[in-house]
């Protein structure tokens, strides 16, 4: 006799119902950082587009801000906190290695016993997340699914380290998926490039530091190469991404690249060719990059000051550290 298993299918399609975002407390403006790198708050702003980044005091961790913006997506999605069976969140900021930030997350927002994990794939995490939660659901192996990226960078950067540490800011961005009648997220083009991974990443392991061989480890990039395989390499990425969902540049509403920096975010622009009545997330200028924070931050920000984008169509596109990134089209809620 055979016995046939069974295996689920879900929804034909899923859609972001929602988003939540919570910043970290402390507004820190340039002067407060050029001491140590001995810079300016005129270089600052002319290398990234930053004028201000929200930082988290001293008792806030990563966990705290993607419980905030987890609660407040929820809330803003008309779905119960006990329906959500699945969070997913991405961040290299987790203050410990272990358990989950997921895990506690989903405890706290009253979606225990949901299925939790944790995705480090930096900048890219989000981008990461969404196609995973859009994945599973149309699966079968979850019905709604909450996504948050969070980051507590400043736990992370070293204040005298001039290539990176006046970019980085704290907060996090959440979204709920769930089904849909129609596609409201569109195939995802990812990938990664660790031939690269020493143009930006943490200075040393953890072992090292326990050891005594190293400080603590902290953030650090080589800038140039990462704004040159930024802007010519992820260019090709948002284009197969745009490709893959049947979509021309001029059917966007809105474009969300990862808040890496200003610069970088307005060459990306000029090489897609995007018309004047596409609206670009910048919200990098008063919150600073925030890694896998960013893009559901910037796409936060958005909505609040173009409510006229719901129902559109947005690329967001993100990249960092490993070189990792993923890109993919969605229905603004």
């Amino acid at each position: 006799m055979t016995i046939s298993l069974r295996q689920p299918t879900g929804a034909a399609h899923t859609r972001i119902y929602a988003y939540g975002a919570a910043r970290g407390e402390l507004a820190v403006p340039n002067d407060d950082l050029v001491g140590p790198i001995d810079s300016s708050d005129e270089w600052i702003r002319q290398r990234t587009g930053i004028v201000t980044r929200m930082r988290a005091g001293a008792d806030t961790d990563a966990i705290d801000l993607a419980t905030e913006a987890t609660q407040e997506a929820i809330e803003r999605s008309g779905v119960e906190p006990s329906a959500v069976d699945l969070v997913i969140c991405a961040t290299i900021s987790n203050p410990k290695q272990t358990p989950s930030v997921s895990a506690i997350v989903a405890d706290r927002v009253g979606a225990n016993p949901a299925a939790a994990y944790d995705v480090n794939a930096a900048c890219a995490g989000f981008a990461y997340g969404v196609a995973q939660a859009d994945a599973l659901i149309r699966a079968g192996a979850a019905h709604y699914a909450v996504v948050v990226g969070t980051e507590k960078l400043s736990d992370v950067v070293d204040p005298a380290d001039r290539s990176i540490s006046f970019l980085l800011g704290d907060g996090a961005g959440a979204v709920v998926v769930g089904p849909s009648d129609t596609p409201g997220i569109g195939p995802t083009v990812w990938g990664s490039d660790g031939s690269k991974s020493d143009a930006v990443g943490m200075n040393h392991t953890l072992t090292d530091f326990r050891d005594g061989k190293a400080p603590w480890p902290t953030l650090r990039q080589e800038g140039p190469t990462v704004f040159r395989w930024a802007v010519w390499e992820m260019v090709k990425v948002a284009r197969e991404a745009l490709e893959a969902a049947g979509v021309e540049p001029s059917d966007l509403a809105a474009f969300v690249p990862h808040q890496a920096n200003m610069r970088i975010i307005d060459e990306f622009a000029k090489q897609l060719k995007l018309p004047d009545t596409v609206v670009i997330g910048r919200d990098i200028e008063t919150t600073g990059n925030t890694s896998a924070a960013s893009i559901p931050l910037a796409t936060h920000r958005l909505l609040q000051e173009h409510p006229e984008l719901s129902g559109g169509l947005a690329l967001q596109i993100g990249f960092g550290a490993g070189l990792v990134f993923g890109a993919q089209v969605i229905v603004l809620p």
